[in-house]
């Protein structure tokens, strides 16, 4: 596993294209979750600092926040925009929803 220090190098070095769909969401909806993010839970546990920064190089420069629920999904979003409760909400709603069975 990478240290801390390892992680926050690749977070520097990340290139903007990785993270501009990530930008281009928050913009539009005010959250996202890990899955549609080039970062893993690692990233948002250790690294939240540098994943800000490299958010605001690629132009999102509002305030974000972080929440996870279970330990199965993450998500970002502006606080602005949402509640920790909603987010978290809408995070059991998506998870509920990816693990339904789909009706044939």
């Amino acid at each position: 596993m990478l240290d801390v220090l390892q992680l926050k190098h690749s977070m520097n070095r990340m290139p903007l294209e990785k993270v501009r769909n990530t930008v281009e969401q928050l913009h539009l909806e005010g959250i996202v979750t890990e899955s549609k993010t080039p970062f893993s839970r690692v990233h948002f546990n250790t690294c939240f600092a540098e994943l800000e920064a490299l958010l605001q190089r690629a132009g999102y420069h509002k305030q974000l926040d972080v929440v996870g629920y279970q330990g199965q999904a993450y998500a970002l979003f502006d606080p602005a925009r949402w509640e920790a409760v909603q987010v978290l909400r809408w995070l059991r709603d998506y998870l509920e929803q990816q693990q339904e069975p789909s009706a044939s």
